[in-house]
């Protein structure tokens, strides 16, 4: 475990700062899915295969959040967030200028990065900038900024690609970058590197008969919401015949749904912790189904997208509420499966929704999901011995 000398003195500045590139990570990584078609058109290629560009992110992202921590031993922290700002600049420059997938994939290598390598370290900065006490607000404001940017991602990068094009918007993408970098260069202190992790400690974790289960069950979740929700865009296109102003309206109600999912998550979790990770993706599940069944009917499926967006807002935070109570003994080990199982479980999702769409249909993405989700409710419900709910119980 890290050894952590926390300040006597809240530095909310800082604070902001990083929250604010948690907004500029999560924003770019998910511009794709809002552009998709007119990327895949101005390369020449397939939704599908354009697609799989996100899924090269979250690869590179696997394999970040294990190693950045042993990687960047000794070097200030303040110098490795200031370097994921710069590659975030540099991956949205790229992807901006991409004369051919080739090129954005490697654009979207560089986000993966920094990508994972900061979700690694998330938790570890908040504890460096505020005293105890101030943790967990700190870190609410940390990943607050995931919320945000939920809400605007989709709908600002439909609007802005119909107005200055996607390489205009990822071009727009890498100003914000140098605006984090500038930020926090001002606000974050010298944070010098204590940390004594390593990745043994995660493989050993990941090998407990304990954590298999749940681990199985994030990985599902997080791969059948990823294999729908990264074709949504051309579902609706295509299946729904929405026009790009509809478009933007729907994908800012997901958004918007998915942050009241996040913020009210405490209610459902407050009653039933093992209860939340069994019902929720079951429900997300049965609703991924509808959106095959009623695609063409523009309604139905606006209010089923609402539905699966504050699905998708309550998942993370009830999973990483069972890691702090099952595992909080181990929890940067914890901390840092969870994240490569995640990534893992994207780029898994968005591979198959990707063959699945070109291969099948436009409506197997939802099929798979809902097939996904609804596996992961049989692996909480009936997989996970009492042991592996620990902490998963009526609070």
């Amino acid at each position: 475990m890290s050894e952590q000398k926390q300040p006597n003195t809240a530095a909310w500045g800082a604070v902001f700062a990083v929250a604010v590139g948690v907004a500029a990570l999560i924003t770019v990584e998910f511009l794709p899915i809002s552009l998709l078609t007119p990327m895949a058109e101005g390369l020449s290629i397939s939704e599908g295969v354009a697609g799989q560009s996100i899924s090269a992110t979250a690869l590179i992202a696997i394999f970040s959040s294990l190693f950045v921590t042993p990687l960047t031993r000794g070097i200030d922290r303040r110098i490795v967030v200031l370097g994921f700002s710069v590659l975030l600049t540099l991956s949205s420059i790229i992807v901006a200028l991409a004369p051919n997938f080739a090129w954005l994939v490697i654009g979207r290598m560089l986000l993966g990065l920094a990508l994972g390598g900061f979700w690694a370290l998330a938790a570890s900065l908040a504890m460096r900038l505020v005293p105890g006490k101030d943790i967990p607000k700190a870190l609410s404001i940390i990943f607050g900024g995931v919320s945000v940017s939920m809400v605007v991602a989709a709908p600002l990068g439909s609007y802005l690609g119909a107005v200055i094009g996607w390489r205009g918007v990822f071009l727009a993408a890498s100003a914000f970058g140098v605006i984090c970098f500038l930020w926090q260069a001002i606000a974050l202190p010298s944070m010098p590197d204590r940390s004594r992790s390593n990745v043994s400690a995660i493989f050993s974790l990941a090998a407990r008969s304990d954590v298999r289960v749940p681990m199985l069950a994030i990985f599902t979740v997080f791969r059948g919401n990823f294999a729908l929700f990264t074709y949504l865009r051309p579902f609706l296109e295509q299946v729904s015949h929405f026009d790009v102003a509809a478009l933007s309206l729907i994908l800012l109600g997901f958004g918007i749904a998915n942050f009241i999912g996040t913020t009210f998550s405490s209610l459902p979790l407050k009653y039933s912790l093992h209860g939340t990770l069994a019902i929720v993706p079951m429900v997300m599940g049965v609703n991924a189904v509808l959106m095959a069944v009623f695609g063409t009917h523009q309604v139905a499926i606006a209010m089923l997208i609402l539905l699966h967006g504050a699905g998708s807002g309550l998942v993370p935070v009830a999973w990483s509420t069972w890691v702090t109570r099952a595992l909080g003994d181990e929890a940067e080990a914890a901390g840092g499966l969870q994240v490569a199982v995640i990534q893992l479980a994207n780029m898994a999702g968005a591979m198959a929704g990707g063959f699945a769409f070109d291969s099948i249909s436009q409506f197997a993405p939802m099929v798979l999901g809902g097939m996904l989700l609804t596996l992961t409710f049989l692996l909480v419900g009936f997989g996970m011995t009492r042991r592996d709910r620990k902490g998963a119980v009526n609070a």
